[in-house]
This record gives C-alpha cells, structure tokens and sequence, in this order.
C-alpha cells in the first residue's frame, strides 16, 4: 500500500468513526511527521522501538507539551492498530515523556467575572456568558445547535464533548431570554439562507443523508453562525459554519484587558471561575465533576486546592496582632 493510499484509508477510517475535523487533521499531519521523520519509510516496515524513538524525539528535541506528545501518541497508534492492525505494545521505560507541570488554574473572583463580562456584548457577550454560566469549553460554546438548548429543563447538552462523550449541564436563569431572542435571529438567518439555495449547516454522523431535510431545519442550525458562508472541506458544499473559536478568544482577551485584571487569563479562565464559584457555594464535588465533564474525579479536585487556598480562615502571621 502506498503512502498516499495509506493517508486516504487512514482519512475515511476516521470520518466513519465520527472523528471532529480538527481531528482528522490533526492525526494525518501527525503520521506525515512520523513518516517523514523516518525517512519515508512505510510504517508497515517500522516496529514499535521505531514509534518510542519518535515519541522520545517529540519531548526531548522538540521540547513539546505533553499534550502534543500525547496527540501524536494517539495519531500514531491509531494508525498502527486501526488500520495496519498490527497490535502496537510501546514500552513506557523507553518513551521519554514531555512532562506536564501541575498548575493552579487561573480563577476570576465573581466581581472580576462580571467586569469582564460587562466589557462584552452582542454575540460575544452571550458566547461568554455561557463559558462561565454553564462552565463550557470554547469549542463546545461556538459548536452548540439549537437543538442543545432545552428551555423546559433549563439544561444544555454539550455534545460530543472532550472524549467524544455528551454530557449535560446547567442553562443560567439569566440567560433564557437572550438565547431566546438569539435563536430568533438565528431562524431569520437560516430562512434567508434557504431562499438563496444554502445548503444549510454541516451534520455529524452523516445524519444529512439519513436525514435529507435536517440541515435546513432550525433545530440543527449552529447558535452562533458564522456571518459569511463557507465551503464545507468535506463535502465542498456551500454552508453556513459556526462562527470561529478565534474570535470569541480574541475579544474575550481585549474585554480582560480594558477591564484592568492583571492575571493569566482567556476564555478558559470563565470554566475554571464556574468550577470554583460551585464548589465555594457548597455543591457536591460529583456534581461539578459531571457539569465540567471530567473523567477521574481527581481532575476535578484541583477547584477545591483554590477554594481550600482561598477561603480556609487562615491569617497570615504578617496580619497577627
């Protein structure tokens, strides 16, 4: 099998597992790489010292987060297993691995997440709102549908979630009339959309074939559409994309900015203030656990190291009298 052929095959092994875009993107830059770095050999022709010599090549020459090691791993791995279907078994004491330093996360107090948040408005306003209302991600923020929103639970339903997992959380109060009025807009877009011959939105799981009307259909349109239509890199269609995870970050610094707060922050900051504002007002640590999504209750716990830091009567020794 040629390389080219193998990319293609490893491509279509993904997109029937329902991999993300990035994704599928992010796994054939990872391989090219492994290939390259190989000298273009076939990777039917490597063995597993080859990948742990590659891995080890990531962190101590390319100094990568673990993270990137960690998606390379997986990229690599998937191809062996999933499409060589060669049973790969990498000897972690040969593999030297990018170490993962363990942060306190950034946390804003409740009085500096509203400045931030009043340094907002429109659509960027409400995207944040809900990363700090809801404690989403920003990808999971900019990918909600309006089907996601259920006003009679007063739940979201993140779907696809980090992990390819759903999950629910919590629909702020707040928030109900202006999502309200935004999947208003929302509909008036996709209306004006069909009478210029859009072909609507992208569908996961191929539903769009299942489903031929569905991505037309209101419920399936993206909460926060883009403004200019894109050409789906898949399909090559004419639809209308999400708006961009760059621009919400993007104005998400500048509110920071303007509002004075000198710390660490960006988008992410508003999930990890969610996580710890619950926990300081008395809820269950299993409840956050499932409302962020986290696998191991032990990611988690870091939100508590914060509260404990935070809110523990300690008097520091300077302030005795």
């Amino acid at each position: 099998m040629s390389k080219s052929r193998l990319l293609a095959q490893v491509k279509n092994s993904l997109r029937a597992k329902h991999y993300s875009y990035r994704t599928e993107q992010a796994y054939i830059q990872w391989i090219k790489r492994f290939i390259m770095f190989h000298k273009k050999q076939h990777p039917e022709q490597l063995e597993n010292t080859h990948i742990q010599d590659y891995l080890s090549f990531l962190a101590v020459r390319e100094n990568v987060a673990a993270s990137t090691q960690n998606q390379a791993r997986a990229a690599i791995l998937y191809l062996y297993r999933e499409i060589l279907n060669k049973d790969v078994m990498l000897d972690s004491d040969d593999i030297d691995y990018a170490s993962k330093p363990k942060k306190i996360p950034t946390v804003f107090s409740r009085e500096e997440a509203r400045t931030v948040l009043n340094h907002l408005d429109g659509i960027k306003w409400l995207m944040a709102s809900l990363l700090y209302g809801a404690g989403l991600r920003v990808m999971e923020c900019v990918r909600l549908r309006v089907k996601d929103i259920d006003f009679d639970f007063n739940q979201i339903v993140v779907r696809d979630g980090k992990g390819h997992k759903d999950r629910v959380t919590v629909l702020p109060e707040s928030l109900v009339k202006p999502l309200e009025r935004q999947i208003e807009r929302v509909d008036a877009q996709r209306q004006s959309d069909m009478s210029n011959d859009v072909a609507g939105v992208s569908m996961p799981d191929a539903l769009a074939e299942k489903y031929s009307n569905s991505p037309t259909q209101l419920a399936w349109q993206y909460l926060f559409p883009s403004r200019e239509l894109s050409r789906d890199p898949r399909s090559g269609r004419k639809m209308r994309h999400h708006i961009s995870d760059s621009a919400l970050q993007r104005s998400v610094r500048q509110a920071i900015e303007q509002a004075g707060i000198n710390k660490a922050a960006s988008c992410h900051t508003f999930r990890h203030s969610f996580a710890t504002h619950l926990l300081e007002k008395g809820y269950d640590i299993r409840t956050v656990q499932e409302l962020l999504g986290h696998k191991d209750v032990r990611t988690t716990m870091i939100y508590t190291h914060i509260v404990k830091r935070g809110g523990h009567a300690v008097q520091s020794p300077l302030d005795a009298r």
